[in-house]
C-alpha cells in the first residue's frame, strides 16, 4: 500500500498486543496517529513508534470506563489534527469465572471497556466524519461475538452486542461515506490471553500447556494462535478505499472456529 498523507486514526489500547500492531501497520503507511493506552510506559512506547516512522501523533491514557475522557479525548485530537479519519476500538478485557460466582464489578468493568466505550468512541467522532463525508470504523471483537465459550459470560456477552453495534453503524454510516465493520479473531497470544490462562489453569486446575491445548486451540480447526500482524493487515484493508463497499461485516479471523 502507498503511503498516505493527512489522515488521521485513533486506535483504543494501540501501546501494547492487537492494539501496537495496528498502530505500527498504520505508522508504516504515514498515518497520523492518536495513541491511547493504560501502560505505565505508555507515552515512551508511542513516541519511539512516532519517530521510528517520523509520523505525527498524540497520545492519551484516557481510561475506557470513563466517558468524558474519551470524548475529551476525540475533542483534542481533532482541534490538533483538524479531523479523525479512522477510529479503531481495540481495547479490550477479560475475567473468567462461573456465572455463580462472576464478580459484578468485572461484568460491569468488562461490559464498559469492550462494549460501552465502542459506543462513546463512535458518538464522539461521528459528527466530523459525517460533515467530512468519510469514516472508517473498525471494532476489534472476537470468535467469541459468534460462539460462546464456558465461564466467560460478560466476554461473550459484551462482543456479541459489539458485533451487534457494528451492524447498526454500518447502516446509519451509508449515506455518509461511514463504514463499520468488526474483526473476530480467535486465540491470539497477547497479555490478556496470557491472563485468561492463569484463570484458566485455577479454573480447571491444569497446567498452561494444558490450558492451550484443552481449552483454546482445541476449538480451533487450526491449532495455531492467530498471528497479530494478519489482524493488523485486515484493518489497513477495512480503511482503504478498495473496502468502500464493505460494512457491517463481522469478519472470523479464527483459525475455523466459527465454521465447525
Amino acid at each position: 500500500m502507498e503511503r498516505i498523507a493527512n489522515r488521521t486514526v485513533l486506535i483504543t489500547g494501540s501501546t501494547a498486543g492487537i492494539g501496537k500492531a495496528i498502530a505500527e501497520a498504520f505508522a508504516q503507511l504515514g498515518y497520523q496517529i492518536v495513541f491511547n493506552g493504560l501502560e505505565p510506559n505508555g507515552a515512551e512506547i508511542a513516541a519511539d513508534l512516532a519517530a521510528k516512522y517520523k509520523i505525527k501523533y498524540l497520545f492519551s491514557a484516557s481510561n475506557m470506563m470513563d466517558p468524558s475522557a474519551l470524548r475529551n479525548m476525540v475533542r483534542e485530537a481533532i482541534e490538533h489534527f483538524g479531523r479523525i479519519d479512522i477510529l479503531v476500538n481495540n481495547a479490550g478485557i477479560q475475567f473468567v469465572s462461573s456465572i455463580e460466582e462472576f464478580p459484578e464489578d468485572k461484568w460491569d468493568a468488562i461490559i464498559a471497556v469492550n462494549l460501552s466505550a465502542a459506543f462513546h468512541l463512535t458518538k464522539a467522532v461521528w459528527p466530523q466524519m459525517k460533515a467530512n463525508q468519510f469514516g472508517r470504523i473498525i471494532n476489534i471483537s472476537s470468535a467469541h461475538s459468534l460462539v460462546a465459550s464456558e465461564n466467560k459470560s460478560a466476554y461473550v456477552a459484551s462482543k456479541h452486542g459489539l458485533n451487534g453495534l457494528t451492524k447498526t453503524i454500518a447502516l446509519e454510516g451509508v449515506p455518509y461515506n461511514i463504514t463499520c465493520n468488526a474483526i473476530c479473531p480467535g486465540y491470539v497470544h497477547t497479555a490478556i490471553v496470557e491472563g485468561q490462562i492463569a484463570n484458566q489453569m485455577n479454573v480447571n486446575q491444569m497446567t498452561a500447556e494444558e490450558v492451550v491445548e484443552k481449552v483454546m486451540l482445541s476449538k480451533q480447526a487450526l491449532k495455531e494462535f492467530i498471528p497479530m500482524e494478519l489482524i493488523a493487515k485486515t484493518v489497513l484493508f477495512l480503511a482503504a478505499e478498495e473496502a468502500r463497499t464493505i460494512t457491517g461485516v463481522t469478519w472470523p479471523i479464527d483459525a475455523g472456529w466459527s465454521a465447525q
